[in-house]
């Protein structure tokens, strides 16, 4: 899940990070004991007054009332084809404080860890999506985890059951797994009130600092500390995870064997404003949804299109709209690439934004494309309007089935009940996002280069799915090829027929196990 590109907008009118930032985050630890007084329930903080004299319990604080339930540890068994698969799956939560020692957060995680491995050696490996506002539902049920909810064809419906089922491309055989949902995502919460403690969380490097603390508490826990150690994003994930690495190499004594990105966005600036780059980056996958309509599509048969992306298309863009020859060349090129009107590419210069490309591309139809996936179409609900008002059809309808079939696996099997609504994609968190840095939007090359230059073993995979228009494969690629050459053999790019969530689709699923397997192994 990644963000909408007025959001994008907005972020570079964002003057500078909340002032309460990292020093806001001490630690991440267990939840306080409680004091010794008789007069104190289990669980719960004693009075201040009173002493022995009173019999009377005390009123929780804010921080018991809103406190997820005590971790749950249950025994499962997986059957799958050619294996069965048994081990401990863990849901619970680690509480962040700050440093005065005043709980901030409950972050909610799902562990599963195989059993009879040396846990000394047993890599693990941490998961998070993006949003930012979105839980690590996605990769859980959609990819890794060892149950999955089936995300396509048929299943793309609200109304689907959401009825999970043994997921035969669990990487749980090479790797332990922890799912985080950073705060406001899944059942995690704010247990601090006010609005210091949000604006700390809700920003780039508040965000990032909470979920190195949580790695780093979950490793000491667990007695894990030892083990070999990976991170796994999605989407802002791209942002989070070269900058979550960094963090433990630097700040926690933590050092990670690999990193997977999947489906990541590594650098706002090409998807804000008027940077030219933007359509650079999703020229092939527009032309990878008009040619998908027609038969099976791989990144093979682009090879022209990012060939022209980057050569005579850029040429053109630079030239600007003064060159009219350049501009009907180059919209003349688009409409036959993509199967759009030739006037409507001469209106827009050749320049489609995510959006117009979405309603332009089978107009005549009244459908509009998707946005995390653009082999999707659905119906336009307004096909008469002179303005956009359309949802996502390869987005929208998983939310329902998605969320209903986390909450059920978390309740049924693994046996915690936490109150409160699961958030599968908070939006209220994109909406108060702090992307700070003044006018320069986020991005995560920096810290990239940065991880690799210090750990010489360290790997990178970077996995996208051909008709992304949320996070599009192209774009990824121009940020990679301008790595040193000291990194190229230790970075992996791979690009999958699907969309953002490309696990949806079978084959995408099985190659994407496949490469972290290889990864992990090494």
């Amino acid at each position: 899940m990644v963000l909408s590109l007025p959001v994008l907008r907005h972020a570079m009118l964002v003057l500078a990070v909340s002032a309460f930032g990292l020093a806001g985050l001490a630690r991440a630890d267990d939840p306080p004991q409680p004091r010794s007084e008789a007069a104190s329930p289990a669980g719960q903080k004693g009075g201040r007054g009173g002493g022995a004299q009173s019999t009377a319990p005390a009123s929780p604080s804010a921080a018991e009332l809103h406190r997820l339930p005590p971790d749950s540890t249950t025994r499962q068994t997986l059957e799958l084809p050619g294996r069965t698969l048994n081990f401990a799956a863990t849901a619970g939560s680690i509480r962040v404080f700050d440093g005065k020692g005043e709980p901030l957060t409950d972050i909610a995680y799902t562990s599963y860890e195989l059993d009879g491995a040396d846990r000394a050696t047993r890599p693990v490996t941490f998961l998070f999506n993006g949003g930012p506002g979105a839980s690590s539902a996605w990769l859980q049920f959609g990819a890794a985890g060892p149950w999955r909810l089936p995300l396509d064809g048929e299943a793309l419906s609200p109304s689907a059951p959401p009825e999970v089922k043994p997921n035969a491309e669990t990487w749980l055989d090479f790797t332990d797994l922890v799912f985080i949902d950073p705060v406001s995502t899944g059942y995690s919460r704010f247990v601090a009130s006010g609005e210091d403690a949000r604006k700390s969380f809700y920003s780039v490097d508040g965000d990032v600092n909470s979920i190195a603390l949580v790695i780093r508490r979950w490793l000491e826990k667990h007695d894990r500390l030892t083990s070999p150690k990976y991170v796994a994003g999605e989407s802002y994930g791209g942002i989070r995870g070269p900058k979550v690495v960094r963090q433990l190499q630097l700040q926690h004594g933590v050092g990670v064997r690999g990193l997977i990105l999947v489906s990541p966005l590594f650098d706002f600036r090409e998807f804000a404003g008027t940077s030219l780059l933007q359509y650079v980056a999703t020229l092939p996958s527009y032309v990878a949804v008009a040619r998908e309509a027609k038969g099976p599509v791989t990144r093979a048969d682009l090879a022209d299109v990012e060939a022209y992306a980057r050569g005579e298309f850029l040429a053109d863009l630079v030239k600007g709209e003064a060159d009219k020859g350049a501009t009907n060349r180059l919209a003349d090129k688009v409409a036959e690439l993509t199967g759009i009107d030739q006037a409507v590419s001469r209106r827009l210069a050749g320049r489609f934004d995510v959006g117009e490309f979405r309603r332009e591309f089978d107009r005549k139809n009244g459908k509009v494309t998707g946005r995390y996936d653009g082999s999707v179409r659905g119906f336009d609900p307004y096909p008469d309007s002179g303005s956009s008002r359309f949802g996502d059809p390869s987005g929208d309808a998983l939310r329902a089935p998605l969320t209903s079939a986390a909450v059920d696996v978390l309740t049924r099997k693994l046996n915690w009940r936490p109150d409160g609504s699961y958030e599968v994609l908070n939006g209220s968190v994109e909406g108060h996002w702090d992307f700070g840095r003044g006018l320069n939007p986020p991005q995560s090359v920096s810290e990239l280069r940065q991880i690799l230059a210090t750990d010489a073993k360290l790997n990178v995979l970077v996995a996208h799915g051909l008709f992304d228009l949320a996070t599009p494969y192209f774009g990824s690629k121009r940020v990679l090829d301008q790595l040193p050459a000291f990194v190229t053999q230790r970075v992996k790019f791979v690009v999958y027929p699907g969309g953002h969530m490309f696990y949806s689709r079978d084959g995408s699923r099985q190659a994407l196990r496949s490469e972290v397997e290889t990864l992990i192994r090494e």
